[in-house]
């Protein structure tokens, strides 16, 4: 299987809200079509089967996804939530979810559009009234805006991923660095 998406952030909530990446800048939006919304989904495991998504699907989808965004950074500026952002994801979460049901091979969970972007609005409450509070952090990359469960001894993780943006900050410093050197070595 070819991935569409990745899941750096720790929660799916989190992974959901960073679907349009770079927020500040150039905006990127992964959810362009309802085949990339299904993909989603099962890529990050909430589900193994969905029904196709419609556009109107994908609407819900991205109002619900911008108004986690909206909980999660108020929660971590420790401002109140938007009132308009709460009962977006409230009414999703209270949704039924998608239910797993046991086969002969192991878990599997079929689930509507409705259903799985209720696990997602779930997920978003789980984590906003939970423990992993304290340990919700921006990419310290200063093109990207994921948040991210910084789960690493010390607390000391300073980006989404390395492979996202650990190495492209890591990288310009060094050529920053030595460009410094060479304009340095110049003089």
């Amino acid at each position: 299987m070819n991935l569409e998406h990745v899941f750096p952030c720790g929660n799916p909530a989190l992974d959901f809200a960073a679907t349009l990446r770079a927020r500040r800048s150039v905006r990127f939006e992964m959810f362009v079509s309802g085949d990339r919304l299904d993909a989603w989904y099962l890529e990050s495991g909430i589900v193994d089967a969905v029904t196709p998504a419609r556009e109107a699907d994908v609407e819900r989808a991205v109002t619900v996804r911008e108004a986690i965004y909206q909980l999660v950074t108020a929660r971590i500026a420790a401002e109140p939530y938007d009132m308009g952002a709460l009962a977006v994801v409230n009414s999703a979460a209270r949704k039924p979810p998608a239910a797993p049901r046991l086969t002969a091979t192991g878990r599997w969970t079929d689930a509507t559009q409705e259903e799985a972007l209720s696990l997602v609005a779930r997920s978003a409450v789980e984590l906003l009234s939970g423990a992993d509070v304290p340990l919700m952090k921006e990419c310290g990359n200063p093109e990207c805006t994921r948040i991210y469960i910084d789960r690493s001894r010390g607390m000391r993780r300073q980006w989404c991923g390395m492979d996202s943006c650990g190495n492209k900050v890591k990288a310009a410093a060094y050529r920053a660095r030595q460009k410094q050197a060479r304009t340095a070595g110049a003089r």
